[in-house]
């Protein structure tokens, strides 16, 4: 019997490549993932930008609870099973009037693992709808093999290379998936997706979680993921520890160093070394 998923939840996950809304946490719950936030945000005098915004679960506790929440784990293991890996997060930020976007894409494009069995859950810390750029989904399209991508840099691109894929996207196939505070959906690493921009007054704030199997290996270097339950019977990846204070030094100085091994996987073939270099994209 599944954990928290329907049986026919889990099919329509399997046939469409999505499911979305899901509960994780009622909009108190949400409204402190989003003070928190904007507290460690204003102790550093500004939005999270660069490589804070990847892998921060390493180094705020709220956050590594979130990545934790019974919620989640509960519906990713009727998809994926009962030994899971965080392999990373990544806050998705688009500041109100922002023209910050996500073009149409497929997740496992440039992460280099062996299976393309990843499941994202992103959480909403706010609205996210038609009004504030919402994720769009075509249904099926995890079906399809890799498609090929071509890489933009565009700067008002969030994606870490500013890629988009390089066939045509049939837009009258989407569906928004629109999201209150404390839901979230989840999605497939080759479901085709992507976001439009904010033009509201408000910031739109994502975040989203990359869960795999423990079997799953990577493929171009040395890597790391964080083990959210079950156990890990195989040793892919070294595994990372939790915080227990924000930004502890130890751990600042240990994310510092996986930032810079998983830039070099995800900005391969470009010239790009790492979150902070100039190509990279701020977000």
């Amino acid at each position: 019997m599944p954990n928290l998923l329907t049986r026919d939840q889990v099919a329509r996950y399997r046939s469409e490549g999505y499911l979305a809304p899901l509960a994780v946490g009622g909009a108190h719950e949400a409204a402190r993932w989003r003070a928190e936030l904007e507290r460690v945000e204003a102790g550093m005098g500004g939005p999270l930008r660069g490589e804070l915004r990847h892998k921060s679960h390493l180094l705020f506790p709220f956050l590594a609870d979130l990545v934790r929440h019974p919620r989640i784990l509960d519906a990713v293991e009727d998809l994926l099973g009962p030994d899971l890996l965080c392999w990373t997060s990544n806050f998705f930020i688009k500041e109100g009037a922002s023209p910050s976007f996500v073009s149409w894409h497929q997740d496992s494009t440039y992460w280099g693992l062996s299976e393309p069995e990843v499941a994202t859950a992103w959480v909403a810390f706010t609205p996210s709808t038609a009004a504030n750029g919402a994720m769009a989904v075509i249904p099926g399209s995890h079906k399809r093999d890799q498609a090929p991508h071509r890489d933009t840099f565009d700067r008002h691109n969030l994606l870490t290379r500013g890629q988009e894929i390089a066939v045509e996207v049939d837009e009258s196939q989407q569906v928004l998936l629109e999201l209150q505070p404390g839901e979230m959906s989840l999605h497939h690493v080759r479901l085709v997706h992507g976001s439009a921009p904010n033009p509201s007054g408000d910031r739109r704030i994502g975040f989203a979680i990359r869960y795999i199997p423990t079997r799953i290996r990577q493929l171009e270097g040395e890597d790391s993921a964080t083990l959210v339950r079950g156990a890990d019977r195989y040793g892919h990846f070294e595994l990372e520890p939790r915080p227990r204070t924000d930004m502890d030094p130890d751990l600042v100085a240990l994310h510092k160093q996986i930032a810079e091994r998983n830039a070099r996987i995800l900005y391969r073939g470009t010239g790009v070394e790492s979150f902070e270099d100039p190509r990279a994209l701020r977000g």
